[in-house]
C-alpha cells in the first residue's frame, strides 16, 4: 500500500508584530498577565495594505513547501486547505491558491474543523493516497484570526493571530511517512468555542485589519480541560495503533493554543518538554496554521531528522481533535538543494 510522505514544508506570517506591550494600549491587560496565562509574548497581525490576505499567506507558504519538495504546481493532484477565516464563503481558499500557483491539474477544496483543520486536511489527503486516488498533494493551514477577534475581550484578543503553513505530500511505496491519522469530534460541546454575529470595533492601531461581521467566543476554563483530555487520548490512540510508546517519539508538534495546555499534554503523555516544539511565544494561536508553521520551523532548525517519529496533535472548535503519527523521511541536504532549484523554477514561471 502506498504511504503519504511529507517531502516539503513552508510557512508565511504577516510582517506586522503586535507585542504584549502594544496590547496594553488596546485592552486592559499587561505583558506579565498575558505571558503567565498563555506563554505568548507577541503575535503577527495581517494588513489589508499588504499582500497578506488568506490566499496570499497560503500561497507564500505553499511556494516555499513546493520549492523544498522539488514538486511543480502542475504535478499536484489535490490542494486541501484547513481554515475558518477564508476571504469569502466561496470559492474556496484552496481554489484561489490553485489559481495563484497555476496548479491546473489539482482538485481544490477547504475544510472547516477549527484549529484541527490542518490535521483533518492531512487525514483526507492521506486516505486519498492510500486508495490510489492521489499521488502528490498540497496541504495548507491558514488563518486571519485578527478579523474575528473581539478587541474588547482581553481573554481572547491577546491569544489570536494570523499566519499560514503548508506541506507537500508524495505517494511512496514504503512503511514510512505518515503511519496513521486519527480524527474525532463532539458537537455537543460546540458552545465552548464558536462564532457569534456582530463585530464592529477596530483599535486605532489596527485600522487596516480584515474585519469580519462575526467574532469568536470562548469558554476558556472548560475548554482547557477538554483540550488536555482529548489531545492526550488521541495521542495515545495513535501510539497504540502503531505499537509505539512515548519513548519512541522524537518530537511532538502540538497545536499552539496555550503553553499551559502544552505543558499539561506533555505531562500526561510523559514526554519531556525538550521533545515538544513550541513557538507560541512568537506567533500566538493561529488556529489551523499552528502545526504546519511549527513543523516547518522545527525542520528548518534541525530538530526533525530522517527516521524520527513525529507526533502532531490538535484540538479546536466543533469540538474537534486530531493526531497524526509520522516517520520523517526528508534528508536535509538533498531537500536544501531541491529547494534552491525549485524556488528558481517557480519564480521564473510566476
Amino acid at each position: 500500500m502506498p504511504h503519504a510522505h511529507i517531502i516539503g514544508t513552508g510557512s508565511s506570517t504577516p510582517e506586522r508584530i503586535l507585542s504584549n506591550k502594544d496590547l496594553e494600549g488596546i485592552v486592559e491587560t499587561t505583558d506579565e498577565w498575558i505571558t503567565r496565562r498563555s506563554g505568548i509574548k507577541e503575535r503577527r497581525i495581517s494588513s489589508n495594505a499588504k499582500d497578506e490576505n488568506a490566499t496570499d499567506l497560503a500561497t507564500q507558504a505553499s511556494i516555499k513547501a513546493l520549492a523544498m519538495s522539488g514538486v511543480s504546481p502542475q504535478e499536484l493532484d489535490m490542494i486541501v486547505v484547513g481554515t475558518v477565516t477564508p476571504e469569502r464563503q466561496f470559492p474556496s481558499t484552496a481554489c484561489m491558491v490553485q489559481k495563484e500557483l497555476k496548479a491546473c491539474k489539482a482538485a481544490a477544496f477547504d475544510i472547516s474543523a477549527g484549529c484541527s483543520g490542518f490535521l483533518y486536511a492531512l487525514s483526507t489527503v492521506d486516505n486519498a493516497v492510500q486508495t490510489g486516488n492521489c499521488r502528490k498533494a498540497l496541504v495548507i493551514g491558514v488563518e486571519r484570526l485578527s478579523g474575528i477577534v473581539n478587541w474588547h475581550d482581553r481573554g481572547t484578543c491577546v491569544l489570536l493571530a494570523d499566519g499560514a503553513g503548508a506541506v507537500v505530500i508524495d505517494s511512496v511505496e514504503s512503511d514510512k511517512g505518515i503511519l496513521s491519522t486519527h480524527i474525532r469530534s463532539d458537537g455537543t460541546h460546540w458552545d465552548l468555542l464558536y462564532s457569534s454575529d456582530g463585530n464592529t470595533f477596530v483599535p486605532e492601531a489596527l485600522e487596516d485589519i480584515d474585519l469580519k461581521p462575526y467574532h469568536l467566543k470562548m469558554e476558556g476554563n472548560r475548554l482547557f480541560k477538554r483540550a488536555v483530555e482529548y489531545m492526550a487520548s488521541i495521542s495515545e490512540e495513535a501510539l497504540d495503533k502503531n505499537r509505539l510508546s512515548s519513548d519512541d517519539i522524537s518530537l511532538v508538534v502540538p497545536h499552539q493554543a496555550n503553553i499551559r495546555i502544552i505543558h499539561a499534554l506533555a505531562k500526561s503523555l510523559k514526554i519531556p518538554m525538550d521533545r515538544v516544539y513550541t513557538n507560541i511565544h512568537k506567533y500566538g494561536n493561529t488556529s489551523s496554521a499552528t502545526i504546519p508553521l511549527a513543523l516547518d520551523e522545527a525542520y528548518r532548525e534541525g530538530l526533525v531528522k530522517k527516521g524520527d517519529n513525529v507526533l502532531l496533535v490538535s484540538f479546536g472548535a466543533g469540538l474537534t481533535w486530531a493526531a497524526t503519527l509520522l516517520r520523517w523521511t526528508i534528508d536535509p541536504l538533498s531537500s536544501a538543494l531541491a529547494e534552491k532549484r525549485q524556488q528558481e523554477k517557480i519564480e521564473a514561471t510566476a
